[in-house]
């Protein structure tokens, strides 16, 4: 059995973030889970956020969720297949 994540690192959170949601939002089904991470929080929030998702369905759908995010500048993803025993 396979696992798929998309790993998702936004170096420009602040100017990103609005983007990268929408897009997310498009492909909303393809996603079983997000974790979304950034360092510091409160009067410190940082301009680096990572997230983690964990995706199901047509793996042409996640090639191309890789495709449109990997389009924006400051953002790098990564989509990551894991073998795992059943």
């Amino acid at each position: 059995m396979t696992k798929d994540f998309l790993l998702v690192v936004l170096n420009k959170r602040k100017n990103e973030a609005v983007t990268v949601q929408k897009i997310l939002t498009e492909w909303g089904c393809f996603i079983k889970t997000r974790l979304g991470l950034h360092e510091d929080c409160l009067d410190n929030c940082s301009e680096i956020g990572t997230i983690i998702l964990e995706v199901v369905g047509q793996p042409e759908k996640h090639e191309e969720m890789t495709r449109k995010l990997n389009l924006l500048a400051g953002v790098t993803a990564k989509l990551v297949k894991l073998e795992v025993e059943e």
